[in-house]
């Protein structure tokens, strides 16, 4: 996979998407990776996303796939033979269990396009966009509940059919008032920040969408990168503060923008494109950092898509796929963090980048499961050299029996993942001893953590 705005840059065919592979279901996708969405529990998947939907036309991806246009690929270069389209897709989300999120195209496309595509996916029969989903071999509506209305529509350097903020205000009211005639009952994701120069414009974008848009959508996306550096500290505290910035920022402005205009419907943040490249530890410790941002800002984030989702599994060409510490620090969110967000109180040495100062070395999220009594405490030691030892104090209720932690660390935080190390990725669990009043435990250097532990009030 090469760098974003390539045509080296691809997470679909080739990959997730290989009817020639021994391991390809009916419908051409690989099973290792359908398997792995099983066992991480993915709830939803964005689709097409990326700057290649601001191009993408729906219509030719639909019907025999020998009759579907061989297209140029206008965002990354190369071409596409239009073998995923929309069938397709729906049928990898139901083998997941997943569900479907749609973008549509309001960049080169138009408001026309976007309502033919509804009216195909989700209008029972007797319009020609149903029917042709019914001769095409779907006879029951797909019922999507939640469409896009654009990717990166601020993204004026990069984006095909960029627009001012006025300008998609008044593209994306039409094309919301127009799409609930065909369905009333879905809903809908403004295209927020993305692209973050140094003016801060990108604050200005998201007010004047949320001012402009915010009765009309359920959600305001925003994208966020994990930005390389070559310092250890730079690139782990430094991008934590601003992944996190973004966030909290864009709550603000919700808030903010509620209140001014009294709008009633909530309004969530989609952060429906993050992640981080690389296929090392270094680059694993900071998704981790990502997953702990949503979880400290659930309140406000319900919805998240990491872009990269084949390298949740590693990959070797000549011996296949295998979990690497990325999969199972997803895994560890994924199917653990199924709760009430914690508020949770970090006192401890810190450090300093040349933007902020005062950075936490560890980075703390808790997750509490009422039914359970069981608290997920999830730590990050971002101390690249020095185990940090803490106390662990519940502000309510009795810590119980013992706790467990599951530990997943390197030696080497450069080191490339090899399929031949796979049994080294499993996380380590540990026994930890606890009284009413807390525990203590010693979190080992670049490592992420998570305790289990029991809750009785």
């Amino acid at each position: 996979m090469g760098l974003p705005d390539t045509v080296s840059f691809n997470t679909l065919y080739g990959n997730l998407y290989d009817p020639s592979s021994p391991l390809a279901d009916k419908d051409g996708f690989r099973k290792d990776y359908i398997d792995a969405g099983k066992e991480l529990k993915v709830t939803n998947m964005r689709w097409p996303g990326g700057n290649y939907v601001m191009a993408y036309n729906w219509e030719d991806g639909i019907g025999p796939k020998s009759q579907r246009p061989v297209r140029v690929n206008m965002a990354w270069g190369g071409t596409d033979n239009n073998h995923v389209g929309t069938d397709e897709w729906v049928e990898l989300n139901k083998s997941i269990g997943s569900d479907n999120v749609v973008c549509v195209n309001l960049g080169l496309g138009d408001i026309q396009n976007a309502c033919h595509w509804l009216e195909y996916c989700n209008y029972p029969k007797g319009t020609y966009y149903s029917d042709l989903r019914i001769k095409y071999g779907h006879k029951e509506p797909y019922n999507i509940k939640i469409w896009d209305l654009g990717n990166e529509v601020d993204g004026a350097p990069w984006e095909l059919g960029h627009k001012t903020a006025e300008d998609y205000v008044k593209t994306a009211r039409e094309a919301a008032k127009a799409m609930k005639s065909i369905d009333p009952t879905i809903r809908f994701v403004a295209s927020g920040s993305s692209y973050y120069e140094s003016t801060g414009k990108w604050i200005d974008w998201n007010r004047k969408v949320l001012e402009g848009l915010g009765d009309k959508i359920n959600y305001l996306s925003i994208h966020r990168y994990w930005e390389k550096s070559p310092d250890y500290y730079t690139y782990m505290g430094q991008s934590a503060m601003d992944f996190d910035e973004k966030i909290r920022i864009t709550a603000d402005e919700i808030q903010t923008a509620k209140t001014k205009k009294d709008f009633t419907n909530p309004i969530y943040v989609s952060v429906d494109e993050y992640g981080a490249f690389g296929s090392n530890f270094r680059s694993v410790l900071s998704v981790a950092q990502c997953l702990n941002s949503f979880v400290r800002h659930a309140d406000v984030v319900k919805m998240a898509n990491f872009t990269m989702f084949t390298s949740l599994l590693g990959s070797d060409r000549e011996k296949g796929t295998y979990k690497t510490p990325l999969f199972y620090i997803f895994k560890s969110f994924s199917n653990n963090c199924l709760g009430n967000s914690v508020d949770t109180y970090v006192a401890c040495d810190t450090f300093n980048t040349e933007k902020y100062k005062g950075i936490p070395y560890l980075d703390v999220t808790s997750v509490y499961s009422p039914e359970t009594q069981t608290l997920y405490i999830n730590v990050i030691n971002r101390n690249k050299d020095k185990a940090i030892t803490a106390d662990i104090l519940p502000t309510s209720g009795e810590m119980t029996g013992k706790a467990v932690a599951g530990i997943i660390d390197s030696q080497s935080l450069e080191a490339p993942f090899s399929f031949d190390k796979q049994s080294q990725y499993i996380p380590v669990t540990k026994e930890i001893k606890t009284n009413k009043n807390g525990l203590t435990y010693s979190f080992l250097p670049h490592s992420f953590t998570q305790i289990k532990v029991e809750i009785k009030k």
